[in-house]
């Protein structure tokens, strides 16, 4: 004997009804089947709507109640062969003549009594095990319709029924001496045992009629045939990489269950659990897959987590004081109390101290909560013992179910690892003494979060996602996407990342895509479809998004985003920036972002800001985690200034020399912001700042080379005017450095807590004299290194290796 029980999508069209009659035609070819059905998806809250309808004098009952008319007769219509049509039809319209009677009679008196509403809500079940039960017919199957009010009894709690199990056990069997090769049996429904009457199982009770039918039976197996295939490791509404769970344990099943997951009534799997009968979660839209098994040898296979269930909207309730400690029965009177106004505690965590309890219930029930424990301790309150009770609302809890979970070390670790690193706050936890499930309540608004962060950490730990939100995309930030876009399939494939594009941003249009922007086509996106650009929107829809590994990317030169740099690292948003503007203003602004980074678990980073590609500032802090000290720093950190003088030979202005550097693009559209030496002391700065020492800007003394006069006119023309003036003076310099075979560099040195930059020759014997073209040079002296200095050296400008620097950095993130 196999039990089916076939819920309201699976019974809900006449397409998916067809999808059951092949599942039942195959499976009866082997076994006798037991088919359990449900109400038509969407009926059992339309008979629930006519019931209240009608119980408060409203005529709109009679609205829904010609709309299920409507559906049902439509449905015998399509499934039903003309010939057998009418008899079908005819008990069908019996039954709605029933319902309307009933709803009728509230509708007169008003009153709608758990008694009435059980028979109500009765009706689902009972038109659509009678169409299904002719179309099986029609189908040329051996096939009975059963009366499950005759063989299920209850006790006279309407609305809940509790099953009398003995009583249910010797109907069923009695019945099943002789029967059909399928039998249909609706599902929901009981009767009491007191009066006959009608009576339900609760919400989702078609489950557990089926598991009653197979625990009575023996079944060797109850099938339950839903939408989904099996039970998820996660609420794939949330976490669209949730899949099926493979097996599980009966404890485990029911874990899941309290926690949220939707696929199965919790008390179903008491009854087979008794008679040790596996219970297999398949889909009636893809009847190959495999499904879930659950069953006693669940815990034997599988990974050591099996799934992560959540409850939406809950709150704590803590009560606190000094006069609860080692007070007795004073958990008894909490929860009495609860219990008396039907508050369903769902999870509880109490200090060892005993100075504080907290107990997790449904957001609806906190009223009742409130007062009833009020009233209880109005004593203790009143005399301080205790304090006032602490109500937190707008919370979740997230459970990791799994009975592995107690042969496992760190399950615990990489759990609050997980959501510290994603900014995620733990409001409380709950553990029990068989390590079953690990509890957490965090904050609503973090639910998602939450669970597609654990889930990556638990079942995708070979794949991290990485959600990247970038504003300026000129030459370097479009340079980064199209590095993004080549290596991302070799990132995902070589180390298991995942970096998608989530926002982009220009001065006038942001475009957002949670699930990722298509770097093939981001400059239609962003010009077409983005919205209007500003920064407050940009930063507030991206912290709104709340995605788990979030990191923000400033490739501009604003002074006004790093303003907002602290609002990002707040919300535990990395950032990842070029832009030296943050790094080089005040040291306690600078000091504050780094602090405020650490406090929220998010990182920020920055090695571009002094020699774009090239590792400086990891080296310095490499250095300084592993014990040494850094006595000197000199270094050639201008890109533009460098080429300049590599190319400046005497023979030609030195303004000609400036224009054509501009023309190749190796300065800033405004020559003299390179030439001033200001972005070398913003280098120099950030260095000596990371090696350890407090400095501000104006504490470096700059040499600047070029007279004030150039630096101070209208225009760049005008500067290029003013500098020919000057032009012997730069010839004199070349002159006086060729005849001592030396080369120009522009070099800034930090020694003994003080900075300097200025123009400095160096013979051949110096590292500095063979620095070509735009490279960069840095040379360390350390404790380690104190004679023969630790260089870094390369390219330090232009769009790729900048691009190239910002990646590096994003994968110093990743690779937590």
């Amino acid at each position: 004997m196999l039990v089916l029980k076939f819920g309201g999508t699976s019974v809900g069209s006449a397409e998916s009804l067809a999808l059951v009659r092949e599942i039942v035609k195959k499976k009866s070819k082997s076994d006798p089947l037991t088919v359990v059905v449900s109400a038509l998806g969407g009926v059992t809250n339309h008979l629930v709507n006519c019931a209240n309808l009608a119980a408060s004098g409203n005529e709109a009952y009679e609205k829904v109640l010609h709309e299920i008319e409507n559906r049902h007769i439509s449905l015998c219509n399509v499934l039903i062969p003309v010939s057998l049509r009418s008899q079908t039809i005819t008990n069908v319209k019996f039954l709605l003549n029933d319902l309307e009677d009933i709803c009728r009679g509230v509708f007169l008196i008003q009153e709608l009594s758990p008694r009435s509403s059980d028979h109500i809500l009765s009706f689902g079940e009972r038109l659509s095990s009678t169409i299904i039960t002719d179309y099986f017919k029609a189908e040329n199957l051996d096939v009975n319709l059963l009366d499950p009010r005759k063989i299920i009894k209850t006790d006279g709690q309407y609305g809940n029924a509790v099953v009398d199990l003995a009583l249910s056990y010797s109907n069923i069997q009695q019945e099943f001496e002789k029967h059909a090769q399928i039998s249909i049996c609706p599902g929901f429904l009981a009767s009491s045992n007191i009066d006959n009457h009608t009576t339900t199982l609760g919400r989702g009770g078609s489950d557990y009629s089926a598991a009653l039918l197979a625990a009575a039976l023996k079944a060797k197996c109850l099938e339950i045939w839903t939408d989904v295939s099996g039970m998820m490791t996660a609420n794939p509404k949330l976490v669209p990489l949730a899949h099926p769970i493979k097996e599980l344990s009966y404890e485990e099943a029911m874990e899941l269950s309290h926690f949220g997951a939707k696929v199965i009534y919790p008390p179903t799997i008491q009854p087979v659990l008794d008679q040790e009968i596996p219970i297999l979660i398949k889909n009636t839209f893809s009847a190959d897959d495999d499904g879930t098994l659950i069953s006693t040898d669940g815990m034997v296979n599988g990974h050591w987590i099996k799934g992560i269930s959540s409850i939406d909207d809950v709150a704590l309730c803590t009560l606190s004081g000094s006069g609860m400690v080692a007070v007795p029965n004073f958990s008894y009177r909490l929860f009495s109390a609860l219990s008396r106004e039907e508050v369903n505690v769902i999870m509880i965590t109490q200090a060892s101290s005993e100075h504080t309890i907290t107990v997790g219930i449904d957001r609806k029930d906190v009223g009742r909560a409130k007062e009833s424990i009020e009233v209880e301790f109005e004593h203790e309150l009143r005399q301080r013992k205790v304090n006032p009770l602490d109500l937190e609302v707008d919370l979740s809890i997230v459970a990791l179910v799994g009975t592995k979970m107690r042969q496992q070390v760190g399950v615990s670790a990489t759990l609050f690892e997980t959501l510290s690193h994603n900014g995620i706050n733990v409001k409380a936890i709950a553990q029990g003494s068989t390590e079953l499930n690990i509890s957490v309540v965090v904050d609503k608004k973090n639910l998602s979060k939450s669970l597609n962060s654990l889930h990556e950490s638990f079942f995708l730990s070979n794949l991290r996602k990485f959600n990247l939100f970038m504003i300026g995309v000129g030459n370097v930030g479009k340079t980064f996407l199209a590095q993004i876009q080549k290596q991302k399939k070799f990132l995902a494939e070589a180390f298991k990342i995942n970096l998608n594009v989530s926002g982009l941003a220009n001065s006038r249009k942001m475009y957002f895509d949670e699930e990722s922007i298509d770097l093939t086509n981001w400059e239609h996106l962003l010009s077409d479809k983005g919205e209007p650009m500003t920064l407050e929107s940009f930063t507030d829809k991206m912290a709104g998004m709340n995605l788990r590994n979030s990191i923000f990317i400033d490739c501009t030169a604003s002074e006004e985003i790093p303003k907002l740099y602290e609002k990002i690292l707040s919300s535990s948003i990395s950032v990842v920036t070029p832009n030296k503007i943050a790094c080089s203003s005040d040291f306690d602004t600078y000091l504050g972002l780094k602090k405020t980074a650490t406090k929220y678990r998010a990182r920020f980073l920055f090695e571009t800001n002094v020699g774009a590609g090239l590792p400086v500032v990891s080296t310095v802090s490499d250095l300084l985690k592993s014990g040494d000290r850094i006595h000197k720093i000199q270094a050639v950190l201008s890109g533009t200034l460098n080429f300049l003088f590599n190319m400046y030979d005497g023979t030609q202005k030195f303004s000609d020399v400036v224009r054509e550097a501009k023309a190749a693009g190796y300065t800033e559209p405004d020559p003299r912001l390179d030439l001033s030496g200001k972005d070398v002391m913003r280098k120099i700065l950030i260095l000596a700042r990371e090696s350890g020492h407090k400095l501000e800007l104006e504490d470096i003394e700059n040499n600047t080379f070029v007279p004030e006069e150039c630096m101070n006119t209208d225009s760049i023309e005008a500067f290029y005017d003013k500098l020919d003036e000057y032009d012997e003076v730069f010839k004199n310099l070349y002159k006086d450095a060729a005849s001592q075979e030396k080369r120009i560099k522009y070099v800034a040195t930090f020694e003994n807590g003080k900075a300097k930059t200025g123009l400095e020759s160096f013979g051949s014997e110096h590292p500095f004299y063979e620095l070509h073209g735009k490279d960069n040079i840095v040379l360390f002296q350390t404790m380690r290194y104190p004679e023969q200095p630790l260089v870094v050296k390369g390219a330090g400008a232009g769009a790729e290796v900048t691009a190239s620097g910002i990646f590096a950095d994003i994968m110093r993130i990743t690779s937590i």
